[in-house]
């Protein structure tokens, strides 16, 4: 079994890019503190990269701001490639399946009140099956 729940805020505004095909691929770093820290040390903040691809890509690039608390459900995926040098870099990332808004009470209402019609995310992953459409 492959699930990821995660819950932090938006170190900056999603990146939003498209593939070859056209199809639209979102990207942000979600910043997720830690539960517990040492006795007289600061909690320490893991820094995950979150992949949203199609109509989840579209609802976080229209309505995911940097600083905003979410919450995502997904799964992990670990990646390889060759960089211009040769090397082998390794990447692992959250595939966004879920997204949910986590703030306030009242910032769910202020950031709702801008929207012009009710909100459906449908999270149809089969588009991507090959890394040939990443565009990174």
């Amino acid at each position: 079994m492959n699930k990821v729940i995660l819950m932090g805020r938006l170190t900056k505004e999603p990146e939003i890019r498209y593939t070859q095909s056209q199809a639209m691929v979102t990207s942000f770093t979600l910043a997720v503190n830690r539960k517990f820290a040492k006795e007289g040390e600061e909690r320490q903040t893991d820094f995950i990269n979150i992949v949203c691809w199609s109509k989840v890509a579209e609802f976080v690039s229209k309505y995911y701001k940097k600083g905003q608390q979410v919450a995502i459900v997904g799964r992990l995926q670990v990646r390889n490639y060759e960089d211009d040098t040769g090397m082998k870099k390794f990447i692992t990332e959250v595939i966004a399946e879920e997204t949910y808004f986590a703030d306030s009470k009242k910032s769910q209402d202020d950031m709702l009140s801008t929207l012009s019609y009710p909100v459906s995310v449908d999270t149809n992953l089969d588009e991507c099956t090959s890394d040939d459409d990443l565009p990174f």
